[in-house]
């Protein structure tokens, strides 16, 4: 019998996060809080890769 693949809650933790190097993440928030991509990367290493702290300092 084959082990059940627990996947949500890795998805919902990957959600919860921004990869400042990866372009469609980065294409995301700017389109999400209208900011330039400059922006959010620094807004990424100010105060880290969570989303809600990213989302907070760009100010949406």
């Amino acid at each position: 019998m084959a082990a059940k693949k627990k996947t949500a809650p890795g998805r919902k933790q990957d959600r919860a996060r921004i990869a400042g190097g990866q372009k469609y993440e980065v294409g995301y928030e700017t389109k999400k809080t209208g900011r330039s991509a400059s922006a959010v990367k620094k807004a990424v290493k100010k105060v880290g890769n969570s989303r809600e702290r990213v989302e907070k300092r760009l100010g949406r």
